[in-house]
């Protein structure tokens, strides 16, 4: 019984196992427990790495992702920029291109604009030389005009023959005015023509418009400048120059003028022609209209044809001289001359002469006369003085009774007469009217004679307004003097001043 324990050994024991059990049971919870801890550390070690793994593969997914952006943002980096060094090199071949082009435009242009230059350059002596040629044969019409004469002008006289073989002088001065004009001349040269004719005394009168002083070159040549920018230059001509050619160009145009005159009139009708040559021209003084006679000769035709026209070294203006012709010293600066006779007879009808004289009395009575005859009277007594006369007819005579010419070189020219048979006073206004027709035919003077006499303002009048007056006593003494003729004055009464032999 030895080996058998005792109760409380064994409940000792059996505690002991008990605790040993609890503490194997705790020992074993507590392993369990830390199993459990440490499945569940290792769960949550797990999760964490799982977590964590997963946080890897996302940020390898993020990173691979990036990478893949980042190489797709490199590849489309790299792919604009090769798109950018294309455009690059084609905007830079473009630019190259337009380099060359632009280089080339101006290469161009300016050899355009050299071939331009050159070219007006070249035009410009061409101007240069062709307007000297258009100087210097101008100047060759001008000194030729004379020696280059028409021919076969006679051929133009039968129309001028006819009329004047008809008696008829008026038509016979137009024909010849359409003669004259039908000849032609350089350009600027052939003024108007205008012609009468003097039956008495078998005298063409002729009056011809002379070219103004611009028809002569005022340029020698034209040459080329080459200045900035170039240009064609006129040289001037020297004013004497100038004044030289103008003289000897009106003085060749007169002599030619005269030349045709006689062709294309009969010798066995025309004797002489009286000429005149004319400018119309403004005075620069007034800038009123002028009409300066030049030229001014009356010749012969057995004079004139003493000169040879188409001998070279003729010189004009000598030969006017020796036609006795009155030249003007400076016609470049319009200088007039008086005209041995003035044209304006064919504005005037003239009558026809009736000799008075031969049927009066013994002592005629001049107030008692018949108008008419009156008239042709004073036509017969100018002739005696010395004048041309030609009275006009009565009907539409402008209050011209009258006119005449006095030939004298210096103080001559056309006269307006009105003559008054009257028996009183001659009014002041009939001397003004006078005076007024004076001016308007652009005669040289006027003269009223009369029967009666003139009043203070008349007489104060006449002398400033180139009008002479001649009473009936001066009429009477003149008479008497150049005709022979004692006349009477019938006047009712003495006029003031006067005494009873100036009427008896």
């Amino acid at each position: 019984m030895a080996r058998r324990k005792s109760l409380a050994a064994q409940l000792l024991q059996a505690y002991r196992d008990s605790q040993k059990a609890k503490a194997a049971a705790a020992r074993g919870a507590e392993a369990e427990q830390a199993r459990q801890a440490q499945a569940a550390e290792r769960e949550a070690a797990e999760r964490v790495k799982q977590e964590a793994r997963r946080e890897r593969e996302q940020a390898q997914a993020w990173m691979r992702a990036q990478k893949e952006k980042q190489a797709q943002r490199t590849a489309e980096s790299r792919k604009a920029e090769q798109i950018v060094r294309d455009l690059e090199k084609r905007q830079a071949a473009r630019a190259k291109e337009l380099e060359q082009k632009r280089r080339a435009e101006a290469r161009e242009k300016a050899a355009a604009e050299r071939r331009a230059k050159q070219e007006s350059v070249e035009n410009l002596r061409r101007e240069a030389a062709g307007r000297t040629a258009q100087v210097e044969e101008r100047l060759e019409e001008l000194t030729a005009v004379l020696i280059d004469r028409p021919g076969g002008l006679p051929g133009l006289r039968l129309e001028a023959e006819q009329a004047l073989g008809e008696g008829d002088f008026e038509g016979f001065a137009v024909a010849v005015e359409r003669a004259l004009g039908s000849i032609r001349y350089p350009e600027g040269l052939g003024g108007a023509r205008r012609a009468a004719f003097a039956p008495e005394s078998r005298e063409l009168i002729l009056e011809i418009e002379l070219p103004v002083q611009a028809v002569v070159p005022s340029v020698t040549q034209y040459r080329f400048k080459a200045s900035a920018p170039p240009a064609v230059v006129p040289q001037p001509r020297k004013e004497s120059e100038c004044k030289a050619l103008y003289r000897d160009l009106v003085a060749r145009l007169a002599l030619r003028a005269i030349d045709e005159a006689f062709a294309v009139t009969p010798p066995s009708l025309v004797d002489g022609v009286a000429f005149n040559g004319k400018v119309h021209a403004k005075d620069r003084a007034t800038g009123k209209s002028i009409e300066p006679c030049l030229i001014s000769v009356r010749v012969s035709r057995e004079t004139f044809g003493e000169l040879v026209l188409d001998e070279p070294e003729l010189a004009p203006v000598q030969s006017l001289h020796h036609l006795n012709a009155i030249v003007s010293q400076h016609p470049y600066d319009l200088e007039p001359v008086p005209p041995v006779v003035t044209f304006d007879l064919t504005r005037y009808k003239i009558a026809p002469e009736r000799d008075v004289v031969a049927g009066l009395d013994s002592r005629p009575d001049l107030v008692a006369m018949d108008p008419i005859d009156f008239e042709h009277l004073i036509r017969r007594l100018f002739e005696k003085i010395g004048l041309k006369s030609w009275v006009t007819q009565a009907s539409r005579d402008d209050g011209i009774d009258a006119v005449a010419v006095n030939e004298e070189p210096l103080i001559g020219g056309l006269c307006i007469i009105q003559a008054k048979r009257s028996k009183n006073v001659v009014s002041a206004e009939t001397v003004r009217s006078v005076a007024g027709i004076v001016n308007d035919k652009n005669a040289s003077k006027g003269i009223v004679v009369t029967t009666a006499w003139f009043g203070k303002a008349s007489w104060d009048f006449a002398p400033r307004n180139r009008v002479e007056l001649i009473d009936g006593r001066h009429l009477k003494a003149l008479l008497l003097e150049h005709l022979g003729i004692d006349a009477l004055i019938g006047l009712p009464k003495l006029p003031p001043g006067w005494q009873t032999r100036d009427l008896n």
